[in-house]
């Protein structure tokens, strides 16, 4: 529900001082539903997470954050393994199963401040506010390892394996002017992940610059 939806309900009173008022009972109704419609349009029906349309404009957002605080902004796509193979061999309703376990393995590894996103068919998008390359990097990892050694069940008892390829980028507040330029580059390194052999984790290296910094220590032993 929007803040001003809000706002309104709370100020919802009865007209002639009742304690039970039928209008009042109505006008918060037609509230909840609205709330309902309005997570409905952001909300992804099959797995829960937020769809893409909720996606473009909280990566926008965010990017607009980290241009004012100059905190980063991390963006991880992840991209299921041979997944057209489970639909073309077990089924539609297999593949189905497969990306809600995902999605519900994604969500558990999030932080409130985090969005998870399906991205569109098989494909996931991970927004992480505040957080750097190596952070991100961790969280690709430990979900590449949880997607790796936990296997899909299926309602008949049998199971099978599925993994997944992941694409990390950072916006820190200058490399990319747009959003379709920041997803291109975790986009690239998706596919670096791809051509490696698929089960990976690809991403920038970290700046040199970074590895050869002087520490405050170190600069008072030089000056003195």
């Amino acid at each position: 529900m929007t803040e001003t939806a809000e706002t309104a309900e709370e100020a919802l009173v009865c007209p002639v001082g009742e304690a039970s008022c039928r209008i009042i009972d109505r006008l918060q109704a037609a509230f909840g539903h609205l709330q309902e419609l309005e997570s409905q349009a952001r909300t992804d029906s099959l797995t829960g997470l937020y769809n893409f349309r909720h996606f473009a404009e909280t990566l926008d957002n965010e990017m607009e954050r980290t241009r004012r605080s100059y905190q980063p902004t991390a963006l991880i796509l992840v991209d299921l393994d041979h997944f057209k193979q489970v639909n073309d061999t077990r089924g539609h309703e297999v593949g189905n199963i497969a990306l809600r376990q995902t999605a519900a393995q994604i969500q558990s590894h999030l932080r409130k401040l985090d969005q998870g996103c399906r991205y569109g068919g098989e494909e996931f998008a991970l927004i992480l506010p505040n957080t750097r390359l190596d952070k991100a990097v961790e969280v690709a990892e430990r979900l590449r390892q949880l997607r790796e050694q936990q296997p899909v069940e299926l309602p008949d008892g049998s199971s099978f394996s599925l993994t997944a390829s992941y694409g990390v980028a950072v916006f820190s507040g200058g490399e990319f002017l747009n959003r379709q330029e920041f997803v291109a580059q975790a986009d690239r390194y998706l596919y670096r992940a791809k051509e490696a052999g698929r089960n990976q984790v690809m991403a920038p290296r970290k700046r040199q610059a970074a590895d050869t910094e002087v520490s405050a220590d170190e600069k008072r032993a030089l000056l003195g």
